[in-house]
């Protein structure tokens, strides 16, 4: 096989499918040979034991060998040795169909950066897709990408996908687990590629094991990553939610003195209060402090609307609002001391008191994330 790069890389992850490996090699050469395309086939093995590396041998692929074990790991280093101008990729176990590759090959020569399949439009056999994967799994993993990142593709998790060269080498990718498919669709979404989505079908597999994938832990660490890729609903909006309510119910508290809140009396429903607004001010916190820690190491591009709040928010006016925080609560400590001293229990007062003792709390955290924060955002050589 020639060394000199191609137009399509065809790419096939394969850990022990020798009983599929050869009818995935065989149908993609069938594409190959309809649609005249400068194309390789290459598996990239990840530590067969059993026949599969033989058979793709003798077969005309090219093989690489991936000591690195996983599904992302074996992408990865298949995606860093193809040759091709673009690379399509596919599950080596049959149940895609590569003699069918002709949506994706017009849509890369379309410009497509990414190109992802579809199984929901495309169709799925039955006993292809277990029940929960196919009407739990993927349609919520795929609404949540859609919703934290306003991806267009609709099957987040679909095996069968491509992508171009330069794509790959923007991307940068991290990960060598299943969560490497969410990765690249994030992204790409985020570096504002060109994604474009076909319809595939997805049949049956045609192993004689078990299959690698094991839904709820694989399941898991697409909805994790997903999390750690956007900070905003991991910490912000969830801290300023629990904020807003916190601050709201202490308010209510200190202003009104009611006896109650929902069948809750007022001390126990003011540290409640108070509690809820010291968690979510450190949500808050840690949101900025892990989109800055993104931002820094590239893992996101630029955000214009963080820039522009930290031209308001410096470490200087964090601080003043710290302060400003704890006098008001040395204010009202004092304020209410001598009530809390006597003989009788002001309940009125004991709800200032707690309000004062939450400001003094809120201005330190306030203080120290204003100086975590301009720390991590030092400008660097």
């Amino acid at each position: 096989m020639s060394s000199s790069p191609c137009e399509i890389t065809i790419l096939m992850p394969c850990l022990n499918e020798a009983a599929t490996l050869g009818r995935c090699i065989e149908k993609a050469q069938i594409c190959i040979k309809r649609m005249g395309l400068d194309a390789e086939i290459l598996v990239a093995d990840n530590g067969s034991t059993d026949a599969s590396v033989a058979i793709a041998e003798a077969a005309g692929a090219r093989v690489v060998h991936v000591e690195t074990r996983g599904y992302g790991a074996a992408l990865f280093a298949g995606l860093s040795a193809a040759r091709g101008r673009a690379i399509i990729m596919g599950d080596a176990d049959d149940s895609y169909d590569f003699s069918q590759l002709d949506a994706f090959v017009m849509a890369l020569r379309g410009g497509a950066d990414l190109v992802m399949g579809n199984r929901f439009s495309g169709g799925i056999r039955p006993q292809a897709m277990p029940f929960l994967n196919r009407y739990l799994g993927n349609p919520v993993l795929s609404a949540i990408g859609r919703l934290f990142f306003d991806c267009p593709a609709r099957d987040f998790h679909c095996g069968l996908r491509a992508l171009t060269r330069e794509g790959f080498e923007r991307l940068q990718l991290k990960t060598s687990g299943m969560e490497f498919a969410s990765e690249m669709v994030i992204k790409a979404t985020l570096q504002g590629m060109n994604i474009v989505e076909v319809p595939t079908t997805l049949d049956p597999d045609g192993r004689d094991r078990p299959p690698h994938l094991r839904p709820w832990r694989d399941g898991w660490r697409h909805l994790r990553f997903m999390l750690l890729y956007c900070p905003r609903w991991l910490f912000l909006y969830p801290g300023l939610a629990i904020l807003a309510v916190g601050a709201s119910l202490g308010a209510y508290l200190v202003l009104e003195t009611p006896a109650a809140v929902l069948g809750l009396p007022a001390v126990p429903a003011m540290l409640i209060a108070m509690v809820s607004v010291l968690i979510g001010f450190q949500a808050v916190a840690f949101g900025f402090c892990a989109r800055i820690y993104a931002l820094e190491e590239g893992l996101l591009p630029a955000d214009p609307w963080l820039q522009r709040l930290f031209r308001f928010f410096t470490l200087e006016t964090g601080l003043l609002v710290g302060i400003a925080s704890i006098a008001l609560a040395v204010i009202g400590a004092f304020a209410v001391a001598p009530v809390l001293s006597g003989p009788e229990l002001d309940p009125e007062s004991l709800l200032w008191a707690m309000a004062s003792a939450g400001a003094a709390c809120l201005g330190g955290q306030v203080i120290f994330t204003s100086f975590l924060l301009s720390f991590m955002g030092l400008d660097k050589r």
